[in-house]
């Protein structure tokens, strides 16, 4: 089992939109049964069986083991991946395109910019699976509290000097054997979760 699964296809992804099978999904990540199932998401085995068949025939589950229980086989299934990621390609007529419009003030051009990543990180991630090796990543993931959006453009107006120098020092466009790495920077409102009230706040 993968941790992540990257879902490029339409129909799956389609598939995996399903509430109900989403949950299924979500208690595969333990090999069950459809009966087993049946008693947990409240719905006759008959009818979890057609929804498993669906989830199958598009890789998003897979066969775990067949168990004999008189004159029944019962097939045991597993999810393929603890978690699913459904990729800008599955939507590919309709992706943002991050060419159009570049902006770097632009929250719209952000995820432009952001569904590119999803994109080709997840291209990234099928092809280190099937080749059993990693990829080169690196992630910043943190909070900066500004006390005004005077300070907020500044830090960015730096932030953006400093990238462009480090980079500058270590870009080599003759090395030999060198591979290009894409490198994003971004900024955007912290969003409260679900135990957070101050929604409106994120705007201001």
């Amino acid at each position: 089992m993968f941790e992540v699964a990257v879902i490029e296809d339409a129909a799956a992804a389609q598939v995996s939109l399903d509430p109900v099978r989403a949950r299924l999904l979500a208690e595969l990540v333990e090999p069950a049964s459809a009966a087993t199932l049946a008693g947990r998401v409240g719905l006759p085995r008959q009818k979890v069986n057609y929804h498993l068949k669906a989830l199958e025939r598009h890789g998003l589950i897979e066969l775990a083991e067949e168990r004999r229980k008189g004159n029944v086989t019962e097939r045991v299934m597993r999810a393929t991946a603890a978690s699913y990621v459904i990729s800008p390609v599955a939507l590919a007529a309709v992706a943002p395109d991050p060419g159009r419009s570049p902006d770097q003030l632009s929250a719209r051009w952000l995820l432009a910019v952001a569904a590119g990543l999803v994109r080709d990180v997840g291209r990234l991630v099928v092809a280190a699976a099937h080749a059993r090796r990693r990829v080169a990543t690196f992630t910043i993931d943190g909070q900066v509290r500004f006390a005004s959006a005077a300070d907020r453009a500044a830090f960015a107006e730096r932030l953006a000097e400093t990238v462009k120098e480090l980079a500058g020092e270590y870009h080599d466009e003759t090395a030999e054997g060198g591979r290009v790495h894409r490198l994003i920077v971004a900024m955007h409102p912290h969003v409260p979760d679900e135990t957070e009230t101050d929604v409106e706040g994120v705007m201001r």
